[in-house]
């Protein structure tokens, strides 16, 4: 039984310097706790499921906040918030599609609070885990969601393995279409890696979403001007517009030459543990105009090798639908 009334004690720190932060992390190790918006941490200590000795409150640390031009792109700080960005006028005009995911996020309260160091880190949504059950996920032998009477309506389409929970975050789809770059830290150094790297497949690690060590922190993620002002589209399939979580969404960059596809990458997310970049789709279009014989075609090919679980095969066509729009109505 989940008692939500009272949060666990812990000590809380507010660094004001990246180094200083990185030093408590050294200290506390894996009884250390990274806070940014706060919007999914609470619900953890609240829950009890999470214990830490220690939160370390990112939010005083300047360097991980604001949005500033690079040599070839945008460097965004991983505090900076989902609303920050959404209204942002260099974002918005070259990374629109940034923009309409932060957007679309939970609701104008979580957006003005959420940040999108967090949104692209938090644990998955599936409710076996979320309700501290040994699943694999949470260090267990078993998957709860890997049965025929299982609830599985909003687990995922592919790569499920062991664990069929999925990447819940809008960004995730967005920054892997963009190809961008996340910038982790520690007091050791600094490493720099892409998408592929940052979300973590099942069969790398089932216990995270991403490959952030406890001891680093998510300092920024850099865009590079290579998609900047493309053709770009965006789209949430939801229970509700606001609030939840999404069924399928669909991230797509798509750059013309001569009235043609030159070159063009399609994600989509809540379909796997990570953002479910779709190549053979993005070959079969290179080189057609953008239309609706185009579209069709990415339709066909974009559920290839799905196996829904008993209840989610409705993932299939709405994925299947979000694709043929994403390629038919991308837009500068």
């Amino acid at each position: 039984m989940i008692i939500n009334d009272m949060m666990p004690p812990f000590e809380l720190y507010q660094p004001v310097g990246l180094k200083d932060a990185c030093g408590l992390l050294d200290r506390f190790g894996g009884d250390g706790w990274k806070l940014a918006g706060g919007n999914d941490s609470l619900d953890w200590f609240k829950a009890r499921i999470k214990r830490p000795k220690a939160v370390i409150d990112l939010t005083a640390i300047k360097e991980l906040a604001g949005i500033r031009p690079t040599a070839d792109g945008l460097e965004i700080g991983a505090t900076t918030t989902l609303a920050a960005i959404a209204r942002d006028p260099t974002i918005r005009s070259r990374f629109r599609l940034l923009a309409e995911a932060a957007s679309a996020v939970a609701s104008p309260q979580i957006r003005a609070t959420g940040t999108i160091g967090g949104n692209i880190a938090q644990h998955a949504r599936c409710w076996y885990y979320r309700s501290g059950l040994a699943c694999y996920r949470a260090g267990g032998d078993r998957c709860f969601a890997d049965r025929p009477d299982s609830v599985t309506r909003e687990h995922a389409l592919f790569d499920a393995g062991r664990c069929k929970a999925v990447n819940p975050s809008d960004l995730a789809p967005v920054l892997a279409a963009l190809e961008a770059r996340m910038v982790l830290s520690s007091s050791k150094g600094q490493r720099v890696v892409g998408p592929d790297e940052f979300f973590t497949p099942v069969e790398t690690d089932v216990t995270s979403l991403n490959c952030i060590r406890p001891e680093e922190i998510l300092v920024s993620i850099r865009l590079p001007g290579a998609w900047a002002g493309v053709h770009f589209y965006f789209e949430k399939a939801a229970d509700r517009q606001v609030w939840d979580f999404a069924l399928v969404n669909v991230a797509a960059a798509i750059a013309l030459g001569g009235g043609r596809i030159e070159r063009a990458r399609i994600v989509c997310g809540a379909v796997s543990a990570t953002p479910k970049r779709l190549p053979a789709v993005e070959a079969a279009i290179v080189g057609r105009p953008i239309g609706e014989d185009t579209a069709k075609l990415a339709a066909q090919l974009a559920t290839r090798g799905a196996q829904p679980l008993t209840y989610n095969g409705f993932k299939v066509p709405l994925m299947a639908g979000l694709v043929m729009r994403a390629v038919r109505d991308a837009h500068a």
